[in-house]
């Protein structure tokens, strides 16, 4: 709907910008009243990345994207909690076959769309990064990449993941009873005020050094580093998860509306290839993973597939799969690629993809 043009200027950005979180917040909704996998993500990206097609959308001014990734880090790192790293120890074998795959899937699922769609390094290597999309986003950002075609491959893979990837499951351990995920323990009122500002505080001093992705490196590691050493427990209140979820599909949906729709038409065989070629290089590593563990293959699935961390953990607690392995290793997966994926994109130049043929 658009804005009196008469309003001032302030008024009428910060009217658009509403609007845009309103239209993700609608999606999202939808999508948690189907009770999908990560709804209130996937929902408010696709809803705001279907109005984008058919009309341009804001973008999201920098302070609300930097304190997007601020409290998106801040959730990552609470993940990190002593329970969690102390049972990544239990699986080393499998955690080193896990990292070996994360390589081969991020170079495969890569050169599929450096050489067949022809994207530039830094875009195909984004857009194959299975899950930490807050971190994927913050890097594509600040590097000046492709942001509406990498979340358009991202949206794709999370989507087909959580409608696909249970029916697999099932079939695959002869049907897992259902399981009920435990109550998460909510971080109390003055914890959330020291993670918040040592996650702020180093994200600052991040981005002083020019570091890319600055707040969402800074935000996760000072997040990781006090519920690892136990000085602080909890998560952030579901609300506020739900809400930089939110936040987080409407500027990554945004991006969208700046695809012509012909690239967007274009996107969709790119992404069905992509996706296959992940999948395919995922579960060839979770085979041998799960004999090593000695896990039902079921598990080893859901901890290789190359979703969001809350889509695949909620998908695992669903299909009453082993929560610890599955979140251990979605863990690593997430803190390794969150810390790592700045410093790796950072070595790349910008380019121009190479011209068609």
């Amino acid at each position: 709907m658009p804005v009196p043009n008469f309003l001032p200027y302030r008024l009428r950005t910060l009217s658009r910008e509403a609007a845009l979180i309103a239209c993700a917040a609608v999606g999202g909704g939808l999508f948690a009243l189907l009770d999908i996998p990560a709804a209130w993500l996937s929902g408010s990206m696709l809803l705001v990345s279907v109005v984008g097609v058919i009309r341009p959308l804001p973008d999201l001014r920098k302070p609300w994207f930097d304190s997007t990734m601020v409290m998106s880090g801040a959730l990552i790192g609470s993940s990190a909690t002593p329970e969690a790293l102390a049972a990544t120890a239990r699986y080393p074998g499998s955690l080193f076959i896990l990292f070996i795959g994360l390589a081969a899937i991020m170079l495969a699922t890569g050169a599929y769309l450096r050489f067949v769609a022809r994207w530039s390094w830094i875009d195909s290597l984004l857009a194959a990064a299975p899950g930490a999309l807050s971190t994927v986003i913050a890097v594509a950002q600040s590097k000046g990449a492709n942001i509406g075609r990498i979340a358009a491959i991202q949206l794709f893979r999370i989507l087909v993941l959580v409608a696909v990837l249970p029916s697999i499951m099932k079939l695959s351990s002869g049907g897992a009873a259902a399981g009920a995920p435990p109550p998460l323990q909510v971080i109390s009122l003055g914890d959330m005020v020291v993670v918040l500002g040592c996650a702020l505080a180093t994200g600052l001093i991040f981005d002083r050094l020019r570091v890319t992705a600055p707040y969402i490196l800074g935000a996760t590691l000072a997040s990781a580093v006090l519920h690892g050493a136990g000085i602080v427990h909890g998560t952030l209140p579901p609300e506020i998860a739900t809400a930089v979820m939110v936040m987080l599909g409407a500027a990554m949906g945004g991006r969208v509306s700046n695809l012509k729709r012909n690239e967007i038409a274009a996107l969709f065989p790119l992404a069905i290839g992509g996706f296959v070629v992940s999948m395919v290089v995922a579960f060839a590593f979770a085979w041998p993973a799960a004999w090593l563990a000695g896990v039902p293959y079921a598990s080893a699935m859901a901890a290789f597939a190359p979703g969001g961390l809350e889509a695949m953990a909620m998908l695992a607690f669903a299909m009453g799969l082993d929560p610890l392995y599955v979140g251990a290793h979605h863990l690593a997966r997430f803190m390794l690629l969150g810390l790592a994926m700045p410093f790796i994109v950072g070595w790349l130049k910008p380019e121009k993809p190479p011209p068609e043929s």
